[in-house]
């Protein structure tokens, strides 16, 4: 990813595959990246990070990430998470990573029933986690939308769990889909998976038109490269 660099040693990616992948260019640059195919049964060895991009997979029109969520590498990348690997899921890999339980709750359809795609400014709700360390809490960064079923729901327990334990990641600072709180991402329990709606490798550039989503990628890289 143009603007991140580290000394020492390069870290490794895993972009997992989920048929067809239109963002899977945008999440994969600057790392030794390897596909894993959503056919296959493990990750490549050394993966450091794994990356379940945005756009679209194969079967959403019955439930966006619900097959991909069962599909052979889905029970190495749940494994992955469960040895304290990194997950980074981004829209539709959002999608997916509640549907392997990774992550609570669910994306349902936009409120407004249209995809919708456009800047949205969001709030930094935590720093404490490798992705969001580099911000200030309550401090707002743009990332882009592009999603029809963004819309982020969860029973009123788990959203108590969420915010006692400070892992709501990201808000909309205005109403965008329907998010209940105005959720935009979450964290895992041990903080080292994020699901985001919003897209930050589509800001990390100044052609992109902001690079707030490389402070993101700049804490996880060190995080990484520290471990």
């Amino acid at each position: 990813m143009r603007g991140v660099r580290h000394e020492g040693r390069r870290r490794r990616l895993s972009r997992v595959q989920l048929r067809p992948r239109p963002c899977r260019r945008a999440a994969q640059r600057g790392a030794d990246v390897t596909m894993a195919w959503h056919k296959d049964d493990a990750l490549p060895r050394g993966t450091d990070l794994v990356a379940v991009p945005g756009g679209f997979s194969f079967g959403d029109y019955l439930r966006c990430g619900a097959i991909a969520a069962r599909s052979p590498i889905a029970a190495a990348v749940v494994a992955h998470a469960g040895r304290g690997g990194y997950v980074l899921g981004v829209c539709n890999g959002f999608q997916v990573l509640t549907e392997m339980e990774l992550l609570p709750g669910a994306l349902m359809r936009n409120a407004g029933l249209k995809f919708i795609c456009h800047p949205a400014a969001l709030r930094v709700e935590t720093t404490d986690s490798p992705f969001t360390e580099g911000y200030h809490k309550g401090e707002t960064v743009t990332f882009p939308v592009a999603h029809h079923d963004g819309n982020y729901f969860a029973d009123d327990e788990t959203l108590r769990r969420l915010r006692g334990e400070d892992r709501v990641a990201f808000t909309y600072r205005d109403p965008v889909n329907g998010s209940v709180e105005d959720i935009a991402g979450i964290l895992s329990e041990n903080r080292r998976v994020l699901g985001l709606m919003p897209h930050p490798e589509r800001a990390v550039d100044p052609a992109h038109g902001g690079t707030d989503g490389l402070t993101l990628f700049r804490g996880l890289v060190d995080q990484v490269v520290a471990a």
